[in-house]
This record gives structure tokens, sequence and C-alpha cells, in this order.
């Protein structure tokens, strides 16, 4: 959907790449424009099992995957009223083989940004900041900031530069990737560069957006943004296994992540690399249980105001006579299916929820790799094209 593998000039991009194929999106206001609406509540027990033939085929998906894709190892997680499939396959290291298990913690990449938007749509419910207010009021320094809207950066239309695109950011977090950066640094990248396309205008997927945002919640908060998505989403929704390190750690038990985002290309595990340069946009961790509750209670708005849900559901298609995908605020429509992914060294993550069938789909691997582990192709058209003929990902 979003992130892949890019070329090694500019390898730390992983988290800042097109929506499916396209590049650009059109972004008129009002024409053509996506807005999802929640479903009726499931029909079945919530721990209700799969019918026996759809859970066998989704095995055969899986199986395939692992065995053809290059993909070490996989969770799928599918809740919803043809009941629920967990399961992990493959292995969390390859030197070991130990398996991979379906509790195993997940660097979650770009699903930080949902976390980072849903804290800054709180602080407009609550009246502390507008959607519509220029980042200059919030944050100095920042080109042509006085033209682009909080509601411009969140909805990734700002125009600015990615700071993962820098060389000079990939020398750096590729010559040492257990630094810790600060967002400061991390928007000392490009903070001096012109930008991209007139904001507003179409979306231009970029993390610089992002950081930026978390700064806004700092800033209007006094505190740090990891204590502000704790105490009002984490907190309150019980999801007792996901955190926003600023460092390097990682719970146990977690897979290995491998990479081929070195100096030298080769692949390496990237375990314990420092996601600090992820920030706001890419740094956090969960696991398959927290990624149910979180990507339903996002795509209903449980933390929102019902007109604040709206606008953020409020997407634009991805180019013209593709009306069944597009990003919102801070999220994505794609064929039906709402949430976001993520990419960081050694991890990929999909976590979407269907309205039309009240169904939660999660997805995590343990590689980056860019060719052999293509994630929709390998996993989430397969999959979707079983449970949601109607709503294909990708």
């Amino acid at each position: 959907m979003f992130e892949r593998g890019i070329a090694r000039t500019a390898v730390y991009a992983a988290l800042c790449v097109s929506l499916l194929t396209v590049t650009t999106v059109s972004c008129a206001h009002q024409d053509g424009a996506t807005t999802a609406t929640s479903a009726a509540p499931a029909t079945v027990a919530p721990d209700a099992p799969m019918a026996a033939a759809l859970s066998a085929s989704i095995d055969a998906v899986l199986d395939s995957a692992i065995k053809t894709s290059g993909i070490p190892g996989a969770i799928v997680g599918i809740w919803g009223p043809d009941g629920n499939y967990v399961r992990a396959a493959g292995v969390a290291d390859t030197a070991t083989k130990a398996p991979m298990e379906t509790d195993f913690y997940q660097r979650i990449g770009s699903v930080t940004k949902t976390f980072t938007v849903t804290a800054l749509l709180q602080l407009v419910d609550e009246g502390k900041i507008g959607l519509d207010d220029p980042i200059s009021k919030y944050v100095d320094g920042v080109m042509e900031g006085d033209a682009i809207s909080l509601r411009q950066l969140a909805g990734m239309r700002s125009g600015l530069v990615a700071y993962t695109t820098s060389e000079q950011f990939v020398m750096d977090v590729l010559s040492d990737p257990r630094r810790s950066f600060t967002s400061e640094e991390l928007l000392g990248y490009v903070k001096d560069l012109p930008l991209q396309i007139r904001p507003g205008t179409t979306v231009d997927y970029s993390n610089t957006n992002t950081l930026l945002l978390g700064m806004v919640i700092e800033k209007v908060t006094g505190s740090k943004l990891s204590d502000v998505i704790d105490t009002k989403i984490t907190t309150p929704l019980r999801m007792e296994h996901t955190s926003f390190p600023t460092t390097n750690a990682f719970p146990n038990p977690h897979a290995q992540g491998y990479t081929n985002q070195t100096l030298d290309e080769s692949v390496t595990a990237a375990t314990d690399w420092n996601p600090s340069w992820g920030g706001a946009a890419g740094a956090m961790i969960s696991s398959l249980d927290d990624m149910r509750i979180w990507v339903s209670a996002l795509a209903k708005g449980d933390l929102l105001t019902d007109d604040t849900q709206k606008q953020r559901l409020h997407t634009e298609p991805l180019g013209e006579g593709n009306d069944s995908s597009g990003y919102g605020l801070g999220l994505f429509n794609s064929g039906g299916w709402i949430g976001h992914n993520g990419s960081l060294p050694g991890y990929k993550t999909v976590s979407v929820y269907l309205p039309e069938k009240d169904t939660t789909l999660v997805v995590f691997i343990n590689t980056d790799i860019d060719g052999e582990t293509d994630l929709v192709s390998a996993l989430m058209v397969p999959i979707t094209t079983l449970i949601s003929p109607n709503n294909i990902y990708g």
C-alpha cells in the first residue's frame, strides 16, 4: 500500500514512498471523496473460529508466501463475522530456525502516524488547536510555514521534503544505526529546502509532515509525545503491549528483523537498531492483539467526536478514475480497508479494518528487503480476495 523498499541512495525512505503505485493524488476537497462508516456489530461470538474451509485456504496463502516470497516469518490475524483466524508461520530467526509466534512484539513503522494524528485530532476536539492553523503558529523555521496548515500536514499535502530522502540523513543513520535522533535534528536535514508542491494541491507522502505534528502536540500539551499517546490513547483502550520507544529497546518476545538497508547492501539483522529516526512518523512497537484493538477504534473514531472523525475519513482518490483508495488524515482507505501500513528496517506491518464487514486484518512480517518480500502481493491481495472479494486491498 504505502511503504516498499527503495533504491540504495534513498534507503531510509522506506517510511516515505508513494501510495500504491501512484505518485500523486488529486486533492479537490469535495469531488470524488471517499468517506467510510462503521458497520453493524459482528454477528458471531468474539472468539468464534473461522470456518475450516476458509481457514485452510488462508493457511495455504500463508504457507505459499513463506515458501516462495523470501519472507522469513509472518503473523496474520483476522477478526470478524466470518470468524477469527490467528496464525504464525515461518521462522523468527533464520539462524536458529526458532518459529514465529503470534504473541511477538513488532516494530510497526508508519502505523505510528495513526497514533500521532489521533492525538492531534483529540487536541482539536478539546479546542486547543485548529486543523486549519498554520504550522508557523507552533513551530518556527518551517519552509513557507505560514502557508501550510495542520490539516495539510495530517493529510500529506504540505509539499515539504521528506527528511528520509536526505542523502546526509541516510549516511548518518546507516553509519550508526543505533544512534538516537531528536525531532529538531531530523527537521534540520530538510528545513531549508523548497517545497515539492504547493500546499494543498496533491498528496505527497512525507515523514516530515508527521514529525512536525508530533512537535505541535508536545508544544501544546507540554508533554512528550510518547506520554500523550500513552495517557490519551493506549491506556484508555487497554493496549498494554504498545509503546513509543526513544531508544533501541525492544520488549521480548520478538522476531529478528532482516534488512538490506546497509552501507554495502548486505543482509543483516536490524532488530536492535534505534527507531528514533522514525519519531512521530514511525517509531512505535505493538502486538497483534493490540493492533486488533487499535485499528477498529481508529476506523470507528472511538476517541474522537463524530465531526472530527468524519473529517479524518475524508479521503482523496488516488489518481483519476480511482475512487476506491485514498489518503485521509493520518490513515488511508485501500479498497474499503481503512488503516495504515508501516515499514522499518527488518519489519513490515499492515493494520486495516473493513467497515462493510466489520472485519479487522493485521499482518506482520520480519523483513523489509525489497523485491523478494512484497507483503501486498504475497499476503494482502490473496487474503482479501478470500475474505472480502468485493474489497481487495492494494
